[in-house]
């Protein structure tokens, strides 16, 4: 089991100073917009994978008019203590460190105290490009499998390698071609051993999809979900080498893993223009639920589960099954935000579950 104890705010997005102590596995989070609900399951986040879970620099999360930073939070991970500590310093210096334990690489604290986040804006992982998909697949990912993290920054920095070198070209004509061949032989390497890390990942992880979309909304609506890459058809050096020209005058690499994505469909038509709103929901947390119980299953410690304004624009019907699923006891430590006092309190007490409700 994992649970966060307490969490310690030191001059974070809007607070100079905050401290809370967490008495019970689902704590409610009520206050009005631009109270700092978001900012709160953020720091939590931030203490899981050193980073924000928003597109933002580390700078970008100190408090307006403040330099440096620190988040502090008071762990038990199955049964033992552990203090993990993020200080950003003055000079953007950034140190992250469990039981006073200073990391030496940042990735090597991924997956150690797991979390999965769910916010407003992650409806784009569902509606937007496939660039939000793919990041879910590498964080899950990332969590589990060590090689896989490695492998990713490997074919990333090659991929930038590669797309500068092309941005050189004149002409039509590569400057440096036994390095491009170099960079080719490389990249075919790990992109096709991530390839074959996520087909075998979404086997599994596709149908967890669908059962849980099938219990929030109460029918399958003819969901499917497939796993779209170019690499299903082909091997990569062919189609590297096939779209070679085409590279060469658009100056970027179009073929590859980081073309990979996911494509629902609801009785075989798409599903981004035939599903209603509640649909889309339903589907947001179907896959971010097959996240977490992925991540429990694979690390062996249930995720700390933070769901950040998930009513809004969420039927009471959907709401109960998704809050009654996660309140359970498999569900280990959630946080759940909501601009709504009462509604969130009638909401849990449905569950039956021990709760604790912090008002900002």
């Amino acid at each position: 089991m994992l649970l966060l104890q307490d969490l310690e705010l030191v001059q974070f997005r809007n607070y100079l100073f905050k401290k809370w102590v967490f008495s019970e596995r689902i704590v409610g989070i009520c206050g009005l917009n631009g109270t700092g609900k978001t900012n709160l399951l953020d720091a939590i986040y931030y203490l899981g994978f050193s980073r924000s879970y928003f597109s933002r620099t580390d700078a970008q999360n100190v408090r307006h008019g403040d330099s440096g930073m620190r988040i502090s939070g008071n762990y038990i991970l199955n049964g033992d203590p552990a203090v993990i500590t993020c200080i950003l310093r003055e000079n953007n210096r950034k140190e992250l460190s469990v039981n006073d334990v200073l990391y030496k690489k940042m990735s090597e604290h991924v997956g150690k105290f797991p979390c999965v986040m769910i916010a407003p804006d992650d409806v784009e992982l569902v509606t937007g490009s496939g660039e939000a998909r793919r990041k879910m697949i590498d964080t899950v990912l990332s969590q589990t499998d060590r090689d896989y993290l490695n492998q990713l920054m490997a074919y990333t920095k090659l991929i930038q390698q590669r797309n500068s070198l092309l941005r050189q070209a004149e002409n039509g004509h590569i400057p440096d071609t036994t390095l491009l061949q170099i960079l080719d032989q490389q990249l075919v390497q790990s992109g096709e051993w991530i390839h074959r890390c996520r087909t075998v990942f979404l086997e599994q992880f596709i149908p967890m999809v669908c059962k849980l979309y099938t219990l929030i909304a109460g029918k399958s609506d003819g969901l499917a979900i497939y796993y779209d890459s170019q690499l299903n058809d082909a091997s990569f050096a062919a189609l590297l080498a096939g779209s070679m020209q085409k590279d060469l005058v658009l100056q970027r690499t179009t073929r590859g893993i980081h073309r990979d994505d996911l494509r629902a469909e609801l009785e075989s038509h798409p599903f981004k223009s035939e599903a209603s709103q509640g649909q889309r929901k339903s589907l947001l947390f179907a896959l971010k639920l097959a996240e977490w119980e992925y991540l429990r299953e694979k690390i062996g410690v249930p995720p700390i589960l933070l769901l950040d304004d998930v009513f809004e624009k969420l039927d009471e019907k959907r709401m109960f099954q998704l809050l009654f699923r996660v309140c359970s006891e498999s569900y280990g430590q959630v946080f759940i935000t909501d601009t709504h006092a009462e509604r969130l309190k009638q909401q849990l007490e449905q569950t039956g579950a021990a709760f604790q409700l912090i008002e900002l």
